[in-house]
């Protein structure tokens, strides 16, 4: 009956209401045409209720990709390309809630949550060409290469929310994201991230916000990717504790009681970002309605790509008797500092690229770029302020880059490129780089091989050479740095094997030496690596293993630990099937001892300090995580051997202890409207 009333008593009753009209005008051949075209209108309206909707049409992704419910990406900002991106919804690691502590053996950190932070790896080290005074926070950075965008066939919302500690030194943090498609092919997702701390130790507190707003169109022809993001932090730098010995030799109640350097310190940076790369394909042979895409089509895209970034820092402190030996010069005031200084960039992009054949072919693409960098800087000093100049340096760069990948089928995929600077500021630099990929499969299970590597020659950045401040002035003129290096990967994931081989040359290396300014190491430096990774399964039970070794020909410029680790040791089962998930147990980081950075709060820079080796102390944490249907929670006891054994001697970075024994709470939920 429902159906009856909603769609056919209707149609019936319109035909009705047109044939008494007719009837009562009395044009038996009007009546004919009237009923005719009423038909025909009911006709097309039942047509249209049953169309389906218009599908994701897009080269980028194949059909197994445009039948999921959920996936995400990343944009190329060079080429008209995409990366796949994971969406973290899986059980496995939830425990591990730290950024720079989740993919890898292990970080030097100042301890708290939201302060500076450095890979124990020195292969995957950020090295900022722009703004390199957030080199030690970019763990926590979004930009426009790491932005996520959507595809959503239903809204999708995922909360997360991590807290410890008691109230008056609780840590926090906050993730939300919400993803929504206008269309198949269009869509738009925002993500927030607050994290912070108000700290176990004086002067400690932090506070890190990150916003994105992200718009993609995939369309059959037309592509764009474009969003605005906004970072910030705002951290007490407290400078470390006076005496190490408060930590090893003396338990204070409550920590905040340990006297440390700085007490009126804080660290400020905002940055703001709005991009876009966009891209129009020509396809070079006929396209019908039924192609979802042209990704199997001769084509060329022509291509366009926008970044506009602004940073701002403020450095401010107040000299008093428990610093006075901290820093050994005050330039401008000899009571207190407000350093301040900024950045921003204006970078556009024209590029082209050529599809011969087939997007997946053994010559796949073709990639030709050109771009033009407007940069200021501007750095407080004494020199411009007595002549009243404060318009700050300008530089410009122009680049021309290029690109050619392919592959065979799932077995072999490659790639190689170049960057080049004919002339601006970064004149003369160059970068090669390639990668190779090959892939077997046994009973559809893969092993895959993976050889890579670069050339790169480049100049220093900016900061590296011009700085002025109330603590650090320096003007230095570098040569430029070369890097090679080589890396191989074999993977094995039915296996849970990973093994991994890293060499680096350096030719003079540009480094934050003892003093805690940039030096430049006039020789060739060389940094060898072996990564193995392993995980283990026997019936409930798991142990995953992860250890890295590095071996650097001079430790006064890269000091590594030789010996790096990560493991977990856990049992893994169904409460009930297919919905309560739940696993159990402990993990845990070690490194050897090596000397560890030192960290200089009035440029934001890790530094190589050779006054103390620090390390040998496993940090271990007790952990319960389940997976209820889509919620994910987790209870955790952090460093639940402090005070039990390794001596109390946990720092890694100088003078700077981690974090004391706490009890972690943390949810993530995912909800599909």
């Amino acid at each position: 009956m429902a159906f009856l009333s909603g769609h056919i008593l209707p149609r019936l009753f319109s035909i009705l209401l047109g044939t008494a009209f007719v009837l009562g005008a009395g044009q038996a051949s009007a009546q004919q045409d009237l009923l005719e075209k009423l038909f025909r209108r009911n006709k097309d309206k039942d047509s249209t209720e049953v169309r389906p909707k218009k599908p994701l049409e897009s080269y980028f992704f194949d059909d197994s990709v445009r039948k999921r419910s959920l996936f995400a990406w990343r944009a190329d900002m060079f080429r008209n390309d995409i990366h796949p991106a994971e969406i973290d919804t899986m059980p496995n690691r939830f425990e591990v809630d730290y950024p720079f502590l989740r993919n890898d053996v292990g970080a030097a950190y100042l301890g708290n949550l939201g302060a500076a932070a450095q890979p124990l790896n020195y292969f995957i080290r950020p090295e900022l060409q722009n703004f390199s005074f957030l080199t030690a926070y970019d763990s926590y950075i979004i930009t426009p290469a790491r932005a996520r965008f959507y595809n959503v066939k239903r809204p999708f919302t995922h909360l997360s929310y991590f807290m410890s500690g008691q109230t008056r030194n609780a840590e926090e943090q906050l993730r939300i994201t919400h993803a929504q498609n206008i269309s198949p092919s269009t869509g738009f997702n925002i993500e927030y991230f607050n994290r912070g701390t108000r700290g176990i130790y004086s002067s400690q507190r932090s506070k890190d916000k990150n916003f994105s707003f992200a718009f993609s169109h995939t369309g059959k022809k037309y592509s764009i990717h474009a969003g605005y993001i906004y970072n910030m932090a705002e951290v007490r730098e407290n400078g470390g504790v006076q005496r190490d010995e408060d930590i090893t030799d003396t338990i204070f109640n409550p920590p905040s009681n340990i006297a440390v350097q700085l007490k009126d310190a804080q660290n400020r940076f905002k940055g703001n970002t709005f991009y876009l790369v966009q891209a129009y394909g020509i396809p070079l042979q006929r396209v019908t309605d039924e192609d979802f895409s042209i990704a199997d089509k001769s084509s060329i895209f022509v291509g366009h790509a926008f970044e506009y970034t602004r940073y701002f820092k403020n450095y401010s402190d107040t000299r008093e008797k428990t610093n006075e030996g901290f820093y050994e010069h005050w330039y401008i005031d000899p009571d207190r500092s407000l350093d301040s200084i900024n950045e921003s960039i204006v970078d556009n992009r024209l590029f082209l690229q050529i599809q011969p054949w087939n997007r997946n072919g053994i010559i796949g693409t073709i990639d030709a770029g050109i771009g033009y960098s407007f940069n200021h800087y501007y750095n407080f000093s004494l020199g411009q302020y007595l002549n009243a100049d404060l318009k700050g340096n300008r530089k410009n760069d122009a680049y021309v880059y290029g690109s050619l990948e392919g592959k065979l089928k799932k077995y072999v995929s490659w790639n190689a490129g170049i960057n080049y600077h004919p002339f601006g500021f970064r004149s003369q630099d160059m970068r090669l780089d390639a990668q190779l990929k090959i892939s077997a499969y046994i009973k559809s299970r893969p092993i895959t091989l993976t050889v890579s590597g670069f050339i790169d020659n480049r100049s220093p950045n900016y900061w590296d050479e011009h700085y002025f401040s109330n603590h650090f002035v320096w003007n230095n003129d570098f040569a430029k740095e070369t890097e090679t290096r080589i890396d191989g990967k074999l993977e094995i994931p039915s296996i849970g094997l990973e093994a991994g081989v890293w060499q680096s040359l350096v030719k003079d290396k540009i480094y934050y030496d003892a003093s805690g300014v940039p030096a430049q190491f006039d020789g060739n430096l060389s940094v060898s690596g072996v990564y193995l990774r392993k995980d283990f399964k026997a019936g409930i039970f798991r142990f995953n293993h992860r250890a890295l070794l590095q071996w650097s020909s001079h430790e006064e410029v890269a000091p590594v630990p030789l010996l790096s680790a990560y493991a977990a040791y856990f049992i893994d089962f169904f409460v009930v099937r297919n919905v309560l998930r739940v696993q159990l147990g402990l993990d845990g980081w070690y490194n050897t001892k090596y000397y560890a950075p030192g960290y200089n709060p009035a440029v934001m820079q890790f530094y190589n300090q050779r006054e103390k080796k620090l390390g040998a102390y496993p940090w271990l944490d007790a952990f319960v995580s389940a997976k209820w249907k889509r919620m994910r929670i987790l209870v955790k006891l952090q460093h639940m051997n402090e005070d039990l054994f390794g001596e109390r001697n946990y720092f890694s970075v100088l003078h700077y202890p981690l974090n004391k024994r706490m009890f972690k709470l943390g949810f993530s939920w995912g909800f599909y409207d």
